[in-house]
């Protein structure tokens, strides 16, 4: 695996880390949220697309994309409800528990091999990530239904990994993320009229939070993943994503004035151990 592909990963999962932060931020229902994260997405995709000399994607491919689009934004509105029934420390664990779909997944869809480091790595990893989230409080805190929505929310998006893996063959990053943009807006439109009825931004404080998730955790998040998924492995990628709950503590620290207990930092340190371990893989 070249340096280039696991730092620009690394930088990817940083961008999407700070979806959490937004979605605290706004004044919107969370399906809402979710929705205009994506809507606003759309025109700094489309002009991107139009200079692209990328190839032309067939009528299969493109509907491919949609509906890992329609997968994404069932992970967006389950994660994003979530937070509204459990602890946030539960959500951040449980929404990327995501190598436990996708790593069997894809052993069996792609024939990935999985080898003894990546395990090893894998393993590291996951303890980091309980002991840092072990260290917020009680965990038990959190309803079942929360919890169950959270971790729901990591089958949506290893589906979505999975999908687009498979699509970036063809694809580049930016046609995945406009034409999935798509799939995610019409559920993520129909849910929102459902379940909140009709809202918008009526100010830039209510504006701006969802601006940061369509920059942030769309293009830079979702479509730089999609990005490297052409030079890295889909199994590496997931692994990666884990260190999600690591930066979002450490940016809740600077921004809510969230304190780091020691075993908080520990398991930071254990995280970043798995990553340092998982880097090896080629």
């Amino acid at each position: 695996m070249k340096s280039r592909s696991f730092f620009l990963t690394i930088f990817f999962v940083s961008c999407l880390a700070t979806g959490g932060i937004f979605v605290k931020l706004s004044d919107l229902g969370p399906v809402a949220t979710g929705f205009y994260r994506v809507l606003f997405s759309i025109p700094i995709l489309y002009p991107l697309l139009k200079f692209e000399k990328g190839n032309h994607l067939s009528i299969r491919d493109k509907s491919l994309v949609f509906v890992a689009g329609m997968f994404l934004a069932g992970d967006l509105i389950l994660w994003n409800i979530s937070f509204h029934y459990t602890t946030v420390a539960n959500a951040n664990l449980l929404a990327n528990l995501v190598p436990f779909t996708i790593v069997p997944a894809a052993y069996f869809i792609y024939k990935e091999k999985i080898s003894r480091n990546f395990l090893i790595s894998l393993l590291v990893t996951l303890i980091g990530l309980v002991v840092l989230i072990e260290g917020k409080g009680d965990l038990s805190n959190g309803s079942l239904y929360g919890d169950m929505l959270a971790f729901a929310t990591s089958i949506f998006y290893a589906i979505f990994l999975l999908i687009v893996y498979k699509v970036r063959e063809k694809a580049s990053a930016i046609q995945v993320m406009y034409y999935s943009a798509y799939g995610s807006i019409v559920v993520l439109l129909i849910s929102s009229l459902l379940m909140e009825g009709v809202s918008y931004p009526n100010d830039f404080e209510a504006l701006w939070p969802l601006l940061g998730l369509a920059i942030f955790s769309q293009i830079l998040g979702q479509g730089g993943l999609s990005y490297v998924l052409g030079g890295i492995s889909v199994n590496l990628a997931a692994v990666l994503v884990l260190m999600q709950p690591v930066i979002s503590a450490i940016l809740s620290y600077f921004i809510f004035y969230e304190t780091l207990t020691a075993q908080e930092m520990f398991g930071i340190f254990i995280v970043l151990t798995g990553i340092f371990l998982v880097k090896k893989e080629g």
